[in-house]
């Protein structure tokens, strides 16, 4: 935290240093050149003074000369010497920086003896080496040089009258002559210094100005330079300023168009904003609430504690983060009245100091509705509203244990509509689902309130009347059947009849499991189809060996029947894409049949669960395997512009358990010479969780080869979800009880969508099931789902010699479509 702190602090400095660098600068280049200016006027001060001792050593000397002329006297002579020696010296000095390679020293030191102040001549060269050709400055130089020959004059002058007054050789005449020379040279020098003092004075006074202008030009240009970065920084503050405005006006737009409810607070707690969808949730004016301590507003109840949260506020003000969107709570009004939510709560910082929060919630309203009605759909049957074979199952288990603990009879049916087929087969799954709607209806107004009815499968219905006996069972049986027997059902003009065989066993065996129960009244309602359909087969529990028997004889038999005289089928029905897809070939998948004696096509429905629960599953699973591979392979051969690049076979989950199965289908493999990539297994979801491990071990197991996978009826069960990260599947096939109805149930739509954003997350390929229309096909399209199958694509074809895809008609223009999404005729 601290290394943090420092780093902020420097980038703090850095940005201060960015802001302020321009004054800076212009206070920088004020004080050099002042000082330079400065320095420039004490080095022409010093030149002044310097011409002032030189004239007035020139002055000196010519007086002391004309006294030592006059007199004799030697004083005057040494006076003379020291006079002289000042203007010798300073020409010396000027000699000395003058040649080729100035001699600075030698400069220093004769300006020293001219009497200059020692602080001054470093001035006094710089000035003389920077300016001796500036035109003022240059002239007084010229003047400077001017007076050296009288000044060399006057020197010799004096050494020749100190030797000749120093021999005695002095005459009068000498004197007259010396005293004429010495006025006559007095006279030379006199205007010779008055020049070069002039020169120096003017020279001085254009420096003083030039500097005294160049400072005032250079302070103007300095301050235009400020005021302009002034108004750069102003400028800038204000796009900041309207910057700052502009993305607050857009956070406080968003904010308050989101669906999401948005609080802030102030460090103490107090409400400081709230959005619109805030104002709805918490039931408050904005103007109103603003300033208010939230527990003022409201109160936050854990659901699961089901206690007040009292800390949540403390807590997000101390610095603590909290996101509670997996937490519900109850947010609690003034008024009592209580909204589900989930609240995630964050501190506001200012320089590492919190100086308020922001609450966001989310109102769970319509996900608990949501939530509700996937529960109800989880235990019951959409198409009919009735509760379906898990809710069933459940409430027997519970009425089986209820026994063991408080003896009683309960009674148990089990319906199974006669000729159900033939609705469906020649008007379709509509007709089928009015149908079922309809027994639906007569079957709950011949129960008493308390009694269960519940959709097993498709034509099946279950019923469980607790505390019922025999007698008032086999009434009831028989009102059932009158019911759907008297039930006139017409569609598209036809009138179907309709009848249905009911198994009724009675409860009492508190040791009687599930399984148990369920097989025998399962076999009451076969004997009951067996005995010539439209009755009732009434069973005890004590006759379940018989039952047992008359089961095994009337199924396996039948079913053995099958697999040595080869009465089952293979048809195949197309699966189309409705996306984009590279794919060379048609995508099938074989739908099994078993034929009967008359050679009519019985479907899966009416024995596959007989064959899975007497265990022949794994036999007809292997002649399945066996039959299509071989059927490909001659399809291959024989229809080689007809390619099937993915074939989909059914897969019982008795199978995933046989260890011996893989070895068996990759030996089918290598005989047909199929390529395993063209084969994709399809695996239903009760069987999947039924052994879940097997699953997955089978499914990786082909997957190594080269096989695919597909998962059935995904999303019938509340259990789909979390078992699918188990089964490493490549397709899922949405139940087809989602898709028929989704143009109008947005339930259906809705977990159509959802299926296939799980899907695109998990990476896995969808297909949808009972596409029955254009409009459903073009609906599951938009959505992003794959790939469609049903009566809408393409009917299923006895897959034999004369299989042919490709068997479908195009959606028209009309539709408002992109052409080319293929539909069945």
């Amino acid at each position: 935290m601290g290394h943090v702190t420092r780093l902020r602090d420097i980038k703090s400095r850095f940005r201060l240093f960015a802001l302020l660098w321009p004054f800076i600068a212009v206070v920088l280049v004020q004080a050099i050149i002042a000082g330079a200016s400065l320095y420039t006027l004490s080095a022409v001060r010093a030149y002044v003074a310097g011409e002032s001792a030189w004239s007035k050593g020139q002055r000196d000397a010519i007086y002391s000369l004309a006294m030592y002329a006059n007199t004799g006297d030697a004083r005057f002579h040494d006076r003379f010497q020291q006079a002289i020696a000042v203007p010798l010296a300073d020409r010396e000095a000027r000699l000395a920086m003058a040649q080729p390679v100035p001699d600075y020293d030698a400069a220093f030191d004769s300006f020293l003896r001219a009497g200059n102040h020692p602080e001054d001549i470093p001035g006094m060269i710089w000035l003389f080496r920077n300016f001796r050709d500036v035109s003022y400055l240059s002239n007084a130089v010229q003047r400077w040089i001017d007076a050296d020959p009288k000044i060399l004059e006057v020197a010799a002058l004096g050494e020749a009258m100190h030797q000749d007054i120093s021999n005695n050789r002095a005459s009068p005449e000498m004197r007259a002559e010396w005293s004429r020379k010495i006025q006559s040279l007095n006279g030379e020098t006199a205007p010779l210094a008055d020049a070069f003092s002039q020169s120096l004075g003017r020279g001085s006074r254009a420096i003083t100005t030039l500097l005294l202008s160049v400072n005032v030009i250079t302070a103007a240009l300095l301050i235009l330079l400020a005021m302009r970065r002034t108004g750069n920084l102003l400028q800038q503050r204000q796009a900041f300023e309207d910057a700052l405005n502009a993305e607050r006006e857009r956070a406080q737009i968003t904010l308050a168009s989101i669906g999401q409810a948005v609080v802030a607070t102030d460090a103490e707690g107090r409400l400081d904003y709230m959005n619109e969808a805030a104002e709805r949730l918490l039931d408050w004016r904005g103007t109103d609430a603003r300033g208010k301590p939230l527990d003022q507003l409201f109160r936050l109840m854990n659901e699961e504690a089901d206690k007040e949260d009292r800390s949540f506020m403390a807590r997000v003000l101390s610095g603590e983060a909290i996101d509670g969107s997996g937490v519900p709570q109850q947010l609690v009004r003034p008024d009592l009245s209580s909204v589900a939510i989930s609240l995630v709560g964050a501190p506001l910082y200012v320089e590492q100091r919190v100086v308020g929060a922001v609450l966001v919630f989310h109102d769970r309203t319509k996900e608990q509705e949501f939530l509700a009605q996937l529960s109800w759909q989880a235990r019951h049957d959409t198409l009919t509203s009735l509760a379906n074979r898990f809710e069933f199952e459940t409430r027997l288990s519970a009425s089986l244990e209820g026994l063991a603990k408080r003896p009683s009879t309960h009674a148990l049916m089990y319906l199974d509509l006669d000729q159900f087929k033939i609705v469906n087969d020649t008007c379709g799954h509509a007709a089928g689902d009015e149908l079922l709607r309809k027994v639906s209806t007569a079957l709950r107004q011949n129960l008493r309130s308390g009694d269960l009815l519940a959709r097993l499968g498709g034509d099946e219905f279950g019923v469980l009347m607790e505390n019922c006996p025999a007698e008032l069972a086999a009434g009831t049986g028989e009102r059932l059947r009158k019911a759907v027997e008297e039930l006139h059902f017409v569609w598209a003009g036809r009138a179907f009849s309709t009848s249905v065989s009911i198994g009724v066993v009675g409860l009492s065996d508190a040791s009687m499991t599930l399984e148990e129960t369920l097989r025998s009244v399962d076999i009451a309602c076969y004997m009951a189809k067996d005995k010539g359909r439209n009755r009732i087969q009434l069973q005890q529990i004590g006759d379940l060996e018989l039952e047992h028997r008359l089961g095994e004889m009337a199924w396996v038999q039948r079913l053995r029947e099958a697999l040595e005289q080869n009465r089952f089928r293979i048809y195949a029905q197309e699966i189309v894409p409705l996306q984009a897809d590279e794919t060379t070939g048609a995508h099938i998948e074989l739908l099994i049949r078993l034929a009967d004696a008359d050679n009519n096509m019985i479907p899966p429905g009416a024995f596959i669960p007989a064959a899975e629960r007497y265990g022949l599953m794994p036999l007809i699973d292997r002649w399945m395997v066996r039959s299509a591979f071989e059927r490909l392979a001659v399809h291959k051969r024989t229809q080689p512009d007809n390619p099937i690049a993915i074939c989909a076979i059914n897969l019982s989950g008795a199978s995933f358990g046989d260890d011996s199965f893989v070895s068996y289908v990759l030996e089918q493999f290598v005989r047909s010479g199929v390529a395993p990539s063209t084969i994709c297994f399809e695996i239903t979801e009760t069987s999947a969780i039924a052994d879940l491990d097997s699953a997955a071990r089978f499914i990786k197991s082909l997957q190594a080869h080269g096989c695919r996978f597909s998962l059935d009826d995904f999303g019938s069960g509340m259990s789909s979800f979390s078992y699918l990260k188990a089964l490493p599947v490549d397709y899922l096939k949405i139940d087809g009880g989602f898709v028929k109805d989704m143009l109008v149930d947005r339930i259906d739509r809705a977990m159509v969508e959802m299926i296939q954003h799980i899907g695109e997350v998990t990476g896995k390929r969808t297909i949808a099931e009972f596409v029955e229309n254009d409009d459903i096909a073009i609906a599951l399209r938009d959505i992003g789902v794959d790939y469609a199958q049903g009566y809408g694509i393409a009917r299923p074809q006895p897959f034999d010699d004369g299989f042919a895809t490709g068997k479908r008609r195009r959606l028209g223009a009309a539709s408002g479509a992109t052409p080319g999404l293929p539909l069945a005729s």
